[in-house]
């Protein structure tokens, strides 16, 4: 398995981004519990996607900025194709 060390602080907002998200995706839950608006609810949709989004692009560049650069460091540059496989699956 490979793994990415990062440091306790990224971590730590790494998932407070994504807890934000997660809290964003119960609310909608709750809207649909309250049967609210339609158009509110993807109002909210809205915003949780462009923020998993973003949470995504940030995991991205820690990628690119440690995980493939050290392997075309090491001579892999077989690295960047994986890499534009990822950019792909983020569109």
């Amino acid at each position: 398995m490979k793994s990415t060390p990062r440091r306790e602080q990224d971590v730590k907002q790494l998932k407070n981004r994504l807890n934000r998200v997660i809290g964003q995706l119960n609310g909608i839950v709750r809207m649909l519990d309250e049967n609210r608006y339609c158009g509110d609810i993807l109002t909210q949709l809205a915003a949780a996607e462009s923020a998993l989004q973003a949470f995504g692009y940030e995991i991205l560049k820690d990628h690119i900025e440690t995980c493939v650069i050290e392997e075309i460091q090491h001579g892999n540059t077989g690295i960047v194709d994986e890499a534009v496989e990822l950019i792909k699956k983020l569109k």
